[in-house]
């Protein structure tokens, strides 16, 4: 397998995070894809993903797979031993859901982070940093008091949930989003150290 590759992005670590949990990280080639942004395509990923985001898995047969939460079943499937995705029923869609929180969260940071690191300052829209930053609270309001329960597996959501944080943390150092939730902040900095998380910590090329 190929994955097209840049360890900043939290997508991408959604995926080599669950290949380190699905003991496939081995079977993985990282390819990096450098620095680019939305509006500067990228050959080598439009040659395997027409989206031209990251991250796309090229399998053994040529075919890809995009985006991170179908690479992340796909890789739950390969490994079913690992308890990554539940089978079916209520907990298996409690699990997607809290995948798609985590996601949302990291959707807005990358939001954010385009809108006022890479947008000329003259062009920020107000609006939508406000938009995205109380997005971000929604969500880490929810993992605290809706959620909670559902973090103490090691799953797709739980794994997605601890990225998402990571991000903010590598993102948004000045989001001080543990205060006033104690219980999350604990279970993050459990789930920090994890082989998985520690393997994949974030860094700017």
């Amino acid at each position: 397998m190929k994955l097209h590759h840049n360890p900043a992005s939290p997508f991408v670590r959604m995926v080599v995070v669950t290949a380190h949990e699905a003991g496939l990280v081995d079977d993985m080639e990282l390819v990096s894809t450098g620095v680019f942004l939305p509006h500067q395509p990228h050959e080598g990923v439009i040659g395997d993903n027409p989206l031209g985001k990251i991250p796309a898995l090229v399998l053994d047969d040529g075919s890809t797979l995009f985006d991170s939460r179908v690479i992340c079943e796909y890789l739950a499937a390969q490994a079913p031993g690992a308890g990554l995705l539940p089978a079916d029923g209520p907990a298996r869609w409690r699990c997607l859901t809290v995948q798609a929180v985590g996601q949302g969260l990291c959707d807005a940071g990358v939001s954010l982070r385009y809108e006022m690191g890479v947008r000329p300052a003259e062009f920020h829209w107000d609006g939508w940093i406000e938009a995205q930053t109380a997005r971000m609270d929604r969500v880490f309001d929810a993992l605290h008091d809706v959620y909670f329960e559902d973090l103490g597996a090691i799953d797709l959501g739980s794994l997605t949930a601890a990225v998402a944080l990571s991000y903010m943390d590598f993102r948004f150092p000045d989001t001080d989003w543990r205060r006033g939730r104690v219980k999350l902040a604990d279970w993050y900095a459990g789930m920090a150290e994890r082989p998985s998380m520690k393997a994949t910590e974030p860094y700017v090329l």
